[in-house]
């Protein structure tokens, strides 16, 4: 399975298998050498009919290069249009802009994720969701009013200091300096 924001994406047609010159060149070509071989028997006849058949191929010529750069030109508009919301789909779900798009909006991609920070990052996603447990523990517990058990508020608010304590030191720099993580968030 391929991730919208992969690298390998077919945003750039000129290097995967598909592009259109492939396609449009031999059908040009041949279109090309029924004209010039028409103009010139019709040359070295000097036939009505020979030049009326010169016409004709000029005339396929010309629409086949018409519809050929038609087509070409309402792929790349196609291809912006994907592109486009490509890119607006990364916005929503958070992720960088994919780097086959032509305008980033002013927003550059620093530095990649890894799995060190994907590890960290579930980690981290656990601990938040053992304190939303615990928090509802100390609700249940004092919404009893006097019967609540006061050991296990005491507990669950021990197991709420001890992860939070754990989780703000997942989030440390790495340099051992005991302060929070810095830096400048570049949109």
């Amino acid at each position: 399975m391929q991730s919208l924001g992969s690298p390998k994406s077919s945003s750039n047609p000129a290097k995967g298998g598909f592009s259109m010159f492939r396609i449009s060149g031999p059908g040009l070509m041949v279109l090309v050498t029924a004209f010039v071989v028409a103009v010139i028997f019709a040359a070295n006849q000097n036939d009505v009919v020979g030049w009326v058949v010169a016409v004709i191929a000029l005339f396929w010529l010309l629409l086949a290069t018409f519809v050929v750069f038609s087509i070409q030109k309402a792929a790349r508009r196609a291809g912006a249009k994907l592109n486009e919301a490509h890119n607006a789909f990364n916005a929503a779900a958070g992720r960088a802009p994919s780097s086959g798009s032509a305008d980033h909006g002013g927003t550059r991609l620093v530095k990649s994720r890894s799995e060190a920070d994907e590890v960290r990052d579930m980690k981290l996603d656990h601990s938040f969701k053992i304190v939303q447990v615990q928090v509802r523990v100390v609700e249940q517990e004092r919404a009893k009013g006097a019967a609540a058990d006061q050991d296990t508020i005491r507990r669950a608010l021990e197991t709420i200091e001890i992860t939070a304590t754990n989780a703000r030191d997942m989030i440390k720099s790495s340099g051992d300096s005991g302060e929070p993580v810095t830096g400048t968030i570049i949109d």
